[in-house]
Order: structure tokens, then sequence, then C-alpha cells
């Protein structure tokens, strides 16, 4: 019997979505004025997001977010390379640990076995860092 799986077909709308919630809630917590190079962070208790800018256009910037914690050599800290465009209101993650390029969409199976939805998947993540550093920037107000 042949696998008549059906082909993986990313929900555009949905991914748009999701890259605009993580533009607003990057924009909660980042500074109005930032230089190339500049750093940032907020923390409450273990929780800790840093960011560093490293570029700034009229309407683009380019961060690195990460979220750290105690040394150890058995867990990588997480981070992002997160494109901003201003015009648009959208934030989209580029990069991620080892994977330098992500692809809209994957085969499966793949040599580095990514998920179909690698790249939704990452910017899920990055939701998900987003929503500890803006709780975190929210109670500190």
């Amino acid at each position: 019997m042949l696998n008549t799986k059906p082909q993986y077909r990313p929900n555009v709308s949905q991914y748009l979505a999701l890259c605009g919630r993580n533009y607003h809630a990057l924009l909660r917590w980042l500074p109005v004025e930032a230089d190339i190079g500049d750093t940032w962070s907020v923390s409450r208790g273990s929780v800790q997001l840093e960011a560093q800018l490293f570029e700034n256009t009229k309407y683009t910037q380019l961060i690195e977010i990460r979220r750290s914690f105690p040394a150890n050599n058995y867990i990588k800290q997480p981070k992002v390379l997160v494109r901003l465009y201003h015009d648009a209101q959208l934030a989209e993650v580029l990069s991620s640990q080892q994977i330098y390029q992500l692809l809209p969409v994957y085969d499966y199976p793949n040599p580095k076995m990514h998920q179909t939805n690698e790249k939704y998947q990452m910017n899920a993540f990055l939701s998900e860092l987003l929503i500890l550093g803006c709780q975190t920037a929210i109670e500190d107000e």
C-alpha cells in the first residue's frame, strides 16, 4: 500500500498572526532607543532573558534573544536570531541554535530530522520566550 499522507502545507495566515503577536510582545520590553551592540535584559527569580541588537535600519532590526540560566554542561542556553519588520509589524525567527537558516517547509524525513513545520515551531518557541519576558517586564513596572 502506498503512503498517501497529504503533503504539509503551511497556514500562512496563522504564521503571520504568530509573527505579529511576537512583534507586539517584543515591543513591550525592547528599548525605544538602541544602538548596534547594545544589550538589555529582563529577569525575575531564575528567569532571565537577554537581547542584543545586531542591526538597526529604518524599517528593520536584527536582535538575538537568549534565555540565561546557570551554566550546565548538559543543556544549551536557548537563543534565537529575530528580525523585526517595523513596516509590516512582524517579528520572524531567522535562525536558532544549530539551524542557521530556517526553510519555510522541510521534507520529512530529512538528514537533520527537522519537523516539516520547523520554522513555525521556532516562532512559537519565540512566543513562549516572550511571554516569560513580558510577564517579567509588566511585574517590574
